[in-house]
């Protein structure tokens, strides 16, 4: 079955080209519920064939994610706060609860947008407390496009070198995202650290 997609994914950037790449990490980005990892990496097998250039992959790739964060974004904006305001409270969310969550997440939602965009699983969703806190557009904007932009970078590359390796992906897939998640724990760590330092100073 998973087989059949990606033989079907990797047809459809064959044929759909550039406009395939985005409009599948739209999908991907917004609130369709498959892996960047089937859209990407045969991209780069393609791009290592030639067929398609590398670094349009990575930048069609990134601008599909980055507008499909877009939309979850705006759905949270236009409609998520609303329905949180007027519905937390039968589940334990008041609305100074929530306005608390808000400010945390204003805060420190730069850091949070970049390390959860790395994050298979939860790269989707975190779009979602950023539009319902209202976090600066331009800064979510920014954050969303390293985030993604490494993302697919990683992706594109593990297509190129393994091509059409099924245990060369699989292999590549687990030790990069050993890899990301070790990295992002070491960033925490020194953005806690550095964020403690800063607000002592002030003190």
């Amino acid at each position: 079955m998973i087989e059949s997609i990606v033989f079907w994914i990797v047809n459809s950037i064959g044929q759909l080209g550039y406009p395939g790449i985005f409009i599948l990490m739209f999908l991907e980005s917004s609130f369709f519920p498959f892996p960047s990892e089937v859209v990407m990496i045969p991209a780069g097998y393609l791009a290592a064939q030639g067929k398609i250039n590398f670094y349009s992959c990575i930048a069609l790739g990134t601008a599909g994610s980055l507008t499909g964060a877009y939309l979850n974004y705006f759905l949270a904006v236009f409609f998520g706060r609303n329905v949180i305001i007027k519905y937390g409270a039968y589940v334990g969310l008041s609305q100074e609860r929530f306005e608390r969550a808000c400010s945390f997440f204003n805060r420190h939602g730069g850091i949070t947008t970049f390390i959860c965009r790395l994050l298979p699983g939860i790269r989707q969703i975190i779009s979602f407390p950023a539009g319902l806190s209202r976090m600066n557009f331009a800064l979510f904007s920014l954050y969303t496009a390293i985030g993604a932009g490494i993302w697919v970078t990683i992706l594109t590359l593990i297509g190129w070198w393994a091509g059409g390796n099924t245990a060369l992906i699989k292999y590549y897939s687990s030790q990069v995202i050993t890899w990301i998640i070790i990295g992002c724990l070491a960033l925490i760590v020194i953005y806690i650290y550095l964020y403690k330092k800063n607000k002592g100073k002030k003190k």
